[in-house]
């Protein structure tokens, strides 16, 4: 603190986190990395879109028993040990995808590696969540979503520093995630205390918010899909690596851009509105987007940007519509529990979607993707017909919320304080959803 002025909040917590989103943002790299990667290399190796799915799916179904496996973990061994080696494995396994080239070999290298960045995640969210206080959180959060997903945009540009056929950008994948260690542990302080979660049953989810659950699932369905077969529709549309990486870049970067503002639009309207509002306008651009192939290629990426603007935030503005119906007391064990049901969603997506576009080739891609928005768009107008809207003065605050298991990650804090307000971890959702 320089004498006569005091530190900002916010830059006391990031000069106390710093290590932190440091090891995170190169763990990300990979991550985006590696997502990319797998979908380019599986179609060189000549998968089936529907072999492809099974194998994308794999992530997707190991970050679910990762997040529910995980805490017990750390609650035996201590968040160093459990990061340390996590990161190992996850790092291994990459190396894996070039040595044991099959769909089984794959769907269960992507079941490890899911496990792995669930973990991984947890340990970084309840550490960070530890650190922050309710005047910091909410920012704090902010900064960790942007790290985070332009961590994944940025991630996207590597796959072209090298032949996706080869050996030398799965090393880079692995070394990336080796090296987030370092600042993790060397710069970590000590150690968050831990509290087993306790997720909310389905049964209670569903009676407080049907429109809330049931968004949060389709939700699930439609972003794995976007994080992990956007790269084999690319592809199947004839674009180069570089066109790739600027395709899935801007999806992610429309997340970034909107989320905030779409989450403070929420806080002043019923937000079914605003869940009714993202899904049609991502229908549409769903729609349009296969009318944009074979004409300009910047013209699928800004309907991949706005796919992903109106798709993306879908998660977190759920969330904060169940948290509306609930008590502050309720609100972390509720996000737990939605937690879940994204990631049954997500791990259901890809099986669905890799066979249709097998079947119609990259129109099945789109067409998935405006079936399942708009199967969300028509169930939210179905439940404004027999609900009425929370009155907006008992609303809580939109906040942001990264896409992954941060419900997971916060109630692994018992000493953090949790009011009613935004400033708690359970508020916003993720830019995006788990990583691929």
């Amino acid at each position: 603190m320089t004498e006569g002025r005091e530190i900002p909040p916010l830059f006391a917590a990031l000069r106390a986190t710093w290590p932190l989103l440091l090891g995170v943002a190169i763990l990300v790299l990979g991550n985006g990395l590696q997502g990319s990667l797998l979908g380019v290399r599986a179609g060189l190796e000549g998968f089936a879109e529907g072999l492809t799915g099974l194998i994308m799916a794999g992530f997707y179904a190991g970050f679910l028993m990762g997040s529910l496996a995980v805490p017990k973990l750390v609650q035996r061994v201590g968040h160093v040990r459990v990061f340390g080696a996590l990161a190992s494995l996850a790092s291994a396994a990459v190396l894996l995808h070039v040595i044991w080239v099959s769909v089984p070999g794959w769907i269960v290298i992507r079941l490890v590696t899911g496990f792995c960045f669930a973990g991984l995640y947890i340990v970084c969210e309840s550490w960070l969540n530890d650190r922050a206080t309710n005047e910091t959180r909410g920012q704090l959060l902010a900064v960790y979503m942007v790290i985070v997903t332009g961590g994944m945009a940025v991630g996207q540009y590597l796959l072209t520093l090298a032949d996706p056929g080869g050996f030398v950008l799965f090393a880079l994948i692995s070394i990336l995630i080796s090296v987030c260690l370092l600042p993790m542990m060397l710069g970590a302080a000590a150690q968050p205390g831990f509290l087993a979660p306790q997720a909310m049953t389905l049964k209670r989810l569903i009676r407080v918010s049907p429109a809330g659950t049931f968004g949060t699932f389709l939700a699930g369905l439609a972003h794995s899909v976007l994080l992990t077969l956007s790269v084999v529709y690319a592809g199947r549309i004839g674009f180069d690596l570089t066109d790739i990486a600027n395709f899935m870049a801007a999806m992610l970067m429309g997340a970034v851009l909107l989320q905030l503002p779409i989450g403070r639009l929420s806080d002043g309207m019923d937000r079914r509105r605003v869940i009714l509002a993202l899904s049609v306008v991502a229908a549409i651009a769903c729609i349009a987007l296969p009318w944009q192939e074979g004409t300009s290629v910047w013209r699928a990426i800004l309907a991949a940007a706005a796919i992903g603007g109106m798709s993306f935030p879908l998660y977190a503005i759920c969330v904060a519509y169940v948290n509306d119906y609930l008590q502050p007391q309720e609100m972390v064990g509720a996000s737990a529990g939605l937690y879940v049901i994204y990631g049954v969603g997500a791990t259901i997506g890809p099986l669905v979607a890799g066979p249709l576009m097998q079947a119609f080739g990259p129109l099945g891609f789109s067409l998935y993707l405006a079936i399942a928005h708009t199967v969300l768009a028509a169930f939210v107008i179905y439940r404004m017909t027999v609900r009425e809207a929370a009155p907006i003065e008992t609303q809580s605050p939109y906040a942001p919320m990264p896409l992954r298991a941060g419900q997971i990650s916060a109630q692994m804090n018992p000493d953090a304080e949790l009011p009613a307000q935004a400033d708690t971890p359970v508020q916003g959702g993720p830019i995006l959803s788990p990583d691929p």
